[in-house]
C-alpha cells in the first residue's frame, strides 16, 4: 500500500472521482471527525442549539458530486454509528440532506448491528469495485493521511464489508437518530 501523510487536496478529490467510471462507495465508521473546512460550521450549529437542519452550504464539494453523478457514477455513502449518538454525528445527520440533493445514497447502520461484519481498520473510498483509498485520522478526528490499495484481496474485503453494510442500513430518509 502506498501512504501518504497528509490528506487529500481538493484537486487531488476531482482527480479520484474523475478516476471513477461506475461506481464510488464510501464507508464511515468513526462518530467524530474534525475538519478544518467543518469548523465554524459546526461551531455555529452547536451555538444554535443542535436542532434541525443545517441551512444550504456553498462548497465546491458540492458541484463536484453532481458533475459526478451526471457523468453517471453512482456514489453510495454509508455510516455506521454508536447509539446514543455522538454530537458530530447529529451535526452530519443535519447536514445529510445535501449529500442526498446533489445525488448521493446515503445509509445508517448503528454499531450493535455491524458485530458480524469483517470490518477494514478505516474509513474507505472504493473506486469502481478495484481500488480503495483508505483515509487516516489521529486521535482527534483530523486527517492526517491516506492509503491506496489495488490489492485484490484488500479490495475483496472493502466490497464485502460495504455491501454487508448497506443492506443493513437504514436509507437517510428514512432514518431517525437516537440522541443522547
Amino acid at each position: 500500500m502506498d501512504e501518504v501523510s497528509r490528506r487529500l487536496s481538493f484537486d487531488e478529490w476531482v482527480s479520484l472521482f474523475g478516476s471513477a467510471t461506475r461506481s464510488l462507495a464510501h464507508l464511515e465508521m468513526r462518530d467524530g471527525y474534525l475538519v478544518d473546512y467543518e469548523d465554524e460550521r459546526y461551531k455555529e450549529w452547536v451555538a444554535g442549539g443542535r436542532t434541525g437542519v443545517l441551512p444550504r452550504e456553498d462548497h465546491p464539494w458540492w458541484n463536484l458530486t453532481a458533475d459526478t453523478v451526471a457523468r453517471g457514477v453512482s456514489i453510495r455513502r454509508a455510516r455506521i454509528i454508536s447509539e446514543p449518538v455522538s454530537e458530530y454525528i447529529a451535526f452530519e445527520h443535519a447536514g445529510t440532506w445535501q449529500n442526498v440533493e446533489f445525488g448521493e445514497q446515503v445509509r445508517w447502520l448503528p454499531r450493535g448491528r455491524a458485530s458480524a461484519i469483517a470490518l477494514p481498520g478505516n474509513d474507505f473510498w472504493l473506486i469502481d469495485a478495484s481500488r480503495v483509498l483508505f483515509l487516516l485520522f489521529d486521535g482527534t478526528g483530523r486527517p492526517i493521511g491516506r492509503q491506496l490499495s489495488a490489492d485484490d484481496d484488500v479490495v475483496a474485503l472493502c466490497s464485502t464489508a460495504f455491501e454487508q453494510v448497506w443492506r443493513l442500513g437504514t436509507d437517510h430518509a428514512e432514518h431517525r437518530l437516537r440522541s443522547c
